[in-house]
């Protein structure tokens, strides 16, 4: 059978070291997935890695993968395409096609997460989130799932600034009326949403607040800070910061969190949010450009500060997620801040 990912190793060895921790899950074999955002970063590692557990052990998954191009499904897929076990269907959450199949399990990972399109595109925003996951959870329902799970995000706690790790069950301020939280609040209403169906319809459908997470596999010409860091890196080119640089938060390398998001959806409780993140990358944007500079030979650090408003940037904030509850479903972050740092740009490099 084909590799998940022949042209990029270091991706390559993440898939592999996912579907290894996933083949003990044997519930999951000879199950059908639905996974929505199939061609982003995350959503793509879910289907190779659901893949490579066919190839390496049998496991005889079928996976719906719902996209939005065609041609970036091809380019992210590539050979992939010719495995029977992997169907592409083109579509929008906000109309889902047609699938030929009943459904077991549902990863919903589709969302607009541009951080400039929050603020020149919040109605759209707004509708993707709310209408796009009720109509995953009505699929979910009518399908009778064994399990479902939302990729929420860490935004949905607000503006905090604390010196103490988050947990589930903290809440910080979000203002309406601020066009840049058409995101942060369309994910908290989403999560309601992903309550209420579990209420009222006892739907097995669990949250996952991310951490941003980054990792082999993020596109070369990604705009988020640590792939614009990155990429000054391999280009030998100062890291320009239009902030100060205080925001602190910790991270996820990619492999850890697809991981946790199968933790999640079969060992999790219906109804319950888990927050996911290595608790031990707390960084501020400021000390994460030194880190990549670190790893670059011509590579400075210089200021342009500007209007963050018109850029869709967060304010300045301090949080750090909790794990707690992930940590007791059986899960644990295997990949340190530097190796994360590492394996980016040696992945971004190959696919330049």
């Amino acid at each position: 059978m084909l590799l998940e990912s022949p042209n990029d190793n270091i991706l390559q060895t993440d898939i592999e070291r996912v579907s290894q921790d996933l083949s003990k899950f044997f519930e999951i074999k000879n199950k059908v997935f639905f996974i929505t955002g199939a061609s982003g970063l995350l959503g793509s590692i879910i289907v190779k890695s659901l893949m490579c557990l066919n190839r390496c052990y049998q496991f005889n998954i079928s996976v719906f993968a719902l996209v939005r191009n065609y041609n970036k499904a091809q380019a992210t897929f590539g050979d992939l395409l010719l495995d029977d076990h992997l169907q592409i269907i083109v579509g929008d959450v906000l109309s889902i096609p047609h699938i030929p199949e009943f459904i077991d399990y549902i990863i919903h990972g589709a969302s607009i997460t541009s951080s400039k399109s929050f603020v020149t595109h919040p109605v759209e925003t707004i509708i993707t989130a709310i209408n796009g996951t009720y109509n995953v959870l009505e699929l979910a329902r009518l399908n009778n799932v064994s399990g479902m799970v939302y990729m929420s995000s860490l935004e949905m706690y607000g503006n905090l600034n604390s010196d103490l790790p988050i947990s589930e069950d903290c809440g910080g301020f979000i203002d309406p009326l601020s066009i840049r939280s058409s995101y942060s609040e369309s994910k908290k209403m989403a999560e309601n949403l992903c309550c209420g169906f579990s209420s009222e319809f006892g739907l097995p459908v669990k949250i996952a607040r991310l951490t941003q997470t980054f990792g082999a596999g993020v596109s070369y010409n990604d705009n988020r800070v640590f792939a614009q860091f990155a990429r000054s890196v391999i280009e030998k080119k100062n890291i320009v910061l239009h902030t100060t640089g205080e925001t602190v938060r910790n991270y996820c390398y990619t492999s850890d969190a697809v991981r946790a998001l199968f933790y999640i959806l079969l060992r999790g409780v219906p109804g319950s949010a888990y927050n996911v993140a290595n608790m031990e990358t707390a960084i501020s944007i400021k000390e994460m450009a030194e880190l990549a500079v670190s790893f670059g030979t011509q590579t400075e650090i210089e200021f342009k500060l500007e209007d963050s408003n018109n850029h869709g940037y967060n304010p300045t904030i301090k949080i750090c997620l909790d794990t707690s509850s992930l940590s007791k479903l059986g899960w644990s972050a295997e990949v340190r801040l530097i190796e994360m740092f590492q394996r980016l740009i040696k992945s971004m490099e190959i696919n330049i």
